[in-house]
């Protein structure tokens, strides 16, 4: 019989441990630990839901990896085709990982009203286009219909739509510059329907239709477009998978992750990670120098029974175990009590969006969350863990306690 563990658990069913002195010490100590676990795990949520969701939005309107021509100087808007026969569309064998190969044409040109303008890049795309990304954020209308012989529906930004007084259904007037001359084309596209991704920089510019239109005002045939976007299966590949994609495609072809294209942004999503362990850090020793605490005051108390318990033959790591066991328990309540709270307080955020955010700042309108389990088991289990490994030697003070003199203690 673990008898430690029987005597921990009379100790912590006692009455006299609810009322003594170290009653408060205790209180408090699991208020740490609870308020600790709570934090951590909103501040991982948080920061893996706005890693998610920012990489998630970029990807969807410029994918995990794109191929252009190398004379398009890295330019976003495709100035030099590139064939649409390669051998990597629209399956690209031979590397796994890759979801979908999906060509695209951009172009710059100006949206004009009675009143106003405003500068955009229109995105050809063709019918095997993923538009379940604009799907996702779609706030009104319908997504183009290509089933027909001239499609001229667009998608176009709540954005750009509440700037230049537009709404659904209106007819624009798009002026793009001629491929063959020096002045414009102009073109009507259509607003089949208006999506809202709370990305700034992309909803201030992108609108999305039909790449035949784009290849008519660049004089292209139908067999060149500007170049590929490549949809990966897991993000985490990206590196390795665009390495991969690079080495596979032609000599005059050039590959490029949104890593590569984005720098700025996705060094300031990696901030996230560093801030998370600064505060996990910061309230792992919080919780774990409130339980020495508690777990000093715990022994005092309980001196003369140490006295008693090394009378009977019990070894000093026996009776450590009996104040460890103890501690396990406090430190398993705080964990419980902080996981209702964070994750009542995450479910809340996640399906009501309480706290809301400037999308020009944050990428974002809302705070995001990403609720995985595993953060959730490691998080608990870490704390629990490091806390313990921390009341080992503050435990040990048990050694010094000499049964003559503890039985008489007062």
């Amino acid at each position: 019989m673990n008898y430690e563990l029987f005597i921990a658990k009379r100790i912590i069913a006692g009455k006299e441990h609810k009322n003594s002195i170290s009653s408060p010490i205790i209180k408090i100590a699991i208020v740490a630990i609870t308020l600790g676990i709570a934090i951590m795990l909103i501040a991982v949520a948080v920061s893996s839901g706005f890693q998610q969701k920012i990489r998630a939005k970029i990807a969807g309107f410029k994918g995990h990896i794109q191929i252009t021509n190398y004379d398009n100087n890295n330019s976003d808007v495709s100035t030099v085709p590139i064939l649409l026969n390669q051998d990597f569309y629209p399956t690209f064998k031979g590397i796994e990982g890759i979801q979908k190969v999906q060509p695209y044409i951009n172009k710059g040109g100006i949206l004009r009203t009675p009143n106003d303008f405003q500068g955009i890049v229109f995105k050809g795309v063709n019918s095997d286009y993923d538009f379940s990304f604009f799907k996702e954020f779609l706030v009104e209308g319908k997504l183009p219909n290509y089933d027909q012989p001239r499609n001229r529906e667009v998608l176009i930004s709540k954005t750009i739509v509440d700037r230049l007084q537009l709404k659904l259904n209106d007819t624009l007037q798009a002026w793009f510059e001629s491929a063959t001359s020096t002045g414009f084309k102009m073109r009507k596209p259509v607003i089949a329907g208006i999506y809202d991704t709370g990305f700034e920089e992309f909803d201030n510019a992108i609108i999305v239709g039909d790449l035949k239109e784009l290849q008519r005002i660049n004089k292209w045939k139908e067999n060149e477009v500007g170049g590929f976007e490549v949809l990966l299966d897991d993000f985490d590949t990206l590196k390795e998978k665009g390495d991969q994609v690079y080495s596979n495609i032609g000599a005059t072809l050039n590959s490029n992750t949104i890593i590569d294209n984005y720098p700025a942004i996705f060094e300031w999503v990696k901030l996230f990670d560093n801030n998370v362990w600064f505060i996990i850090a910061i309230m792992v020793v919080i919780a774990g120098i409130n339980m020495i605490t508690a777990l000093l005051v715990l022994i005092l108390e309980r001196v003369q029974m140490v006295g008693i318990l090394k009378t009977l033959g019990s070894s000093n790591w026996e009776i450590q175990k009996v104040f460890l066991y103890n501690a396990s328990y406090l430190i398993l309540r705080g964990l419980l009590f902080g996981n209702l709270i964070g994750l009542g307080l995450l479910l809340i955020q996640k399906f009501f969006k309480i706290i809301e955010l400037n999308p020009e700042t944050y990428y974002v309108s809302t705070v995001p969350v990403n609720i995985n389990m595993l953060h959730f088991v490691l998080l608990n289990l870490g704390t629990l863990v490091l806390c313990l490994v921390m009341l080992i030697i503050p435990s040990m003070i048990v050694s010094k306690i000499h049964p003559s003199k503890s039985i008489k203690f007062e």
